[in-house]
């Protein structure tokens, strides 16, 4: 590498740095998206298995649960078989977080002093920004959904797109919109809820030295538990619709299906390894959003 590559790669990186600087917006979102990639790539397996223990033509997996059916793909799929999905999901969740992150950062510097803008429409302006979110992105959720189930056998995330296009239309990249946008832009605003009330009650002393972080961590988790509760049923409806469209054409078709086959336990199906998955994940992803936060010099 020449002198004069060195001295304008470290050009670059100072552009970068006085950009970071100059729009905080822009940390938050990479800070949001670090956050993303560590936390998604850490927990990916967790998503494989309730996307299995939810496939309407998985009911064997059901009876031996999430443990049994963890050792099951080991067994029968190797060990990296659980990060399938793992592209799709980046793909989808590290742009989501971060712009989750950052929307979250504008809002706040903009209109938290406002007294008549309180946490309710900061609630509802992010629920705002993940149905957008949600939408544009719901084509590598698809994918996702597909890569962990097992039934289909992709050789890429491209290949998935032109495969779903050419066989189901712009329709089936776009099938479960309805669940997933009531899955994704409510679990936003009931962890963000739960979150921030949650830290209010936390002794000032607990928030600062050496327990702050288990102390966020531990607030990110309640808050993860909640919300996922609230929000499961929808996940479970998302996941058929996207494993068969052509079976399950509307919300009320899939609905029906899951009463009839399991009754209500039906649409918590999957709960426990998805709880564990998004608790975990959001409180890491707060964690470690937090910290960089402070690194980048935004709090």
């Amino acid at each position: 590498m020449s002198f004069s590559t060195i001295i304008n790669l470290n050009n670059h990186l100072l552009a970068m740095v006085d950009l970071l600087n100059n729009y905080p917006v822009l940390k938050s979102f990479l800070a949001g998206s670090i956050s993303g990639t560590c936390s998604t790539l850490l927990f990916q397996p967790l998503d494989l298995l309730k996307t299995r223990l939810q496939s309407p033509l998985k009911a064997s997996t059901i009876e031996h649960g999430m443990v049994s059916l963890f050792f099951q793909v080991i067994k029968n799929e190797k060990v990296f078989s659980l990060w399938k999905g793992t592209i799709p999901s980046m793909t989808r969740c590290v742009p989501g977080v971060g712009l989750y992150f950052c929307s979250l950062n504008w809002l706040q510097r903009k209109f938290l002093k406002n007294l008549h803008f309180n946490q309710g429409r900061i609630c509802r302006y992010l629920m705002l920004v993940f149905y957008l979110a949600g939408t544009i992105l719901l084509p590598f959720t698809v994918i996702k959904t597909r890569y962990e189930s097992g039934v289909y056998t992709y050789g890429s995330v491209f290949q998935a797109l032109r495969i779903i296009h050419a066989t189901e239309g712009f329709k089936g990249l776009f099938s479960g919109l309805i669940p997933t946008l009531l899955r994704d832009a409510p679990y936003s605003g009931i962890y963000l809820m739960f979150y921030t009330q949650t830290k209010k009650h936390i002794p000032e002393s607990w928030r600062d030295g050496i327990i702050q972080v288990p102390t966020v961590f531990l607030c990110g988790t309640f808050s993860g538990i909640m919300a996922s509760i609230f929000t499961q049923p929808s996940d479970v409806i998302k996941t058929h619709m996207q494993l068969y469209p052509r079976k399950f054409k509307g919300v009320s078709v899939a609905i029906c299906y899951v009463y009839k086959e399991y009754g209500l336990i039906g649409f918590f199906r999957g709960l426990a390894p998805r709880v564990l998955r998004r608790t975990l994940m959001t409180a890491l992803a707060w964690t470690v959003y937090e910290q960089v936060s402070r690194e980048l010099g935004l709090k």
